[in-house]
């Protein structure tokens, strides 16, 4: 990215395959991983820029320093501070979360603040009150499991395939929403709070109920009705949050907000109140990274090559 802000290379390496074998993300697996494809997925996206010869032409790097799995953010960290020393250029540490929030200023130039983000990913689901950019304010998450995690493990659940999130959205295209009636969580509390925990549990009573009997598990039916039930559940509480603060500009991002019934869902509530990032801006990606961090650069300056990987770090 450009001091500009135009996006001039974002390649992304994959590791899906490696570990869905698995069924889920193996920490080890995925620092070793990072360790191999890290400089060669650089030099791919220097020269996609056109920036062949790094000296004196990268003026910042930008590198995810929490939260997230120590050994991942332990290989990008070490690395950034490298590159900073090597080309002689200052260091910024983002914040995987702003990350996210910054997938929209990527998307939709000129988005105004203040706004409501939902960040909706494996690992995290919450409401964040965007006073201005680089201020924050937490309204809700999870008390439990994030939405992402809770697809999986239903996926897992009816033997579908890692990653089970976009296997979940694409069997519910053919089943019938209305056909499980699985309770809408948290929908009767006052609060802007999640918890995905007992509607997973409620599916794996339903497909065992079937199964006791002997019966074949109707896959797209269940995945309809899930999907259902935790695309009101989060709209829910969005609408609640953007009762509570009287902001009605919404923003979606993280892996979750790929989900077709989420994106329609949200599009039908808000209209052209609710900005979504392109799919390829929805998961984990180098270029939003790297808007936060020019935008935090430009407003606070640099970070120092103190800095260091927190797998629990807050964004407020």
């Amino acid at each position: 990215m450009g001091f500009d802000g135009r996006v001039r290379s974002s390649l992304l390496s994959s590791q899906v395959k490696d570990h869905a074998v698995f069924g889920g993300v193996v920490p080890e697996l995925a620092s070793r991983k990072h360790q191999e494809v890290i400089i060669p997925l650089l030099r791919a996206a220097l020269s996609e820029a056109g920036v062949d010869e790094p000296p004196g032409r990268v003026g910042l790097v930008a590198v995810t320093n929490g939260p997230g799995l120590m050994g991942s953010l332990l290989v990008g960290v070490m690395t950034a501070k490298g590159l900073a020393q090597t080309w002689e250029c200052p260091l910024i540490g983002v914040n995987h979360l702003e990350g996210h929030i910054f997938a929209n200023r990527i998307a939709h130039e000129g988005i105004e603040t203040p706004f409501l983000c939902l960040i909706v990913s494996g690992g995290h689901t919450e409401v964040i009150l965007v006073k201005d950019w680089g201020a924050y304010e937490m309204v809700g998450r999870t008390r439990d499991d994030a939405a992402g995690e809770c697809f999986d493990k239903v996926a897992k659940i009816l033997g579908l395939p890692y990653p089970g999130g976009p296997e979940v959205d694409r069997l519910a295209a053919s089943g019938d929403p209305k056909s499980f009636d699985f309770p809408v969580p948290m929908s009767s509390t006052p609060e802007v709070e999640f918890s995905f925990s007992g509607l997973k549990t409620a599916v794996l009573w339903a497909v065992n109920r079937i199964r006791s009997k002997e019966e074949e598990v109707p896959v797209a039916d269940i995945c309809a009705s899930f999907q259902r039930v935790a695309v009101e559940a989060l709209i829910g509480k969005v609408v609640l949050a953007s009762e509570m603060t009287g902001v009605g500009r919404i923003c979606l991002s993280g892996g979750v907000s790929a989900n077709s019934a989420l994106r329609r869902a949200f599009g039908e509530r808000f209209g052209g109140n609710v900005f979504i990032p392109p799919i390829e801006l929805c998961t984990d990606n180098a270029a939003m990274i790297a808007s936060a961090g020019l935008d935090r650069f430009l407003r606070s300056g640099p970070s120092g090559l103190d800095i260091s990987p927190d797998p629990s770090a807050p964004l407020t």
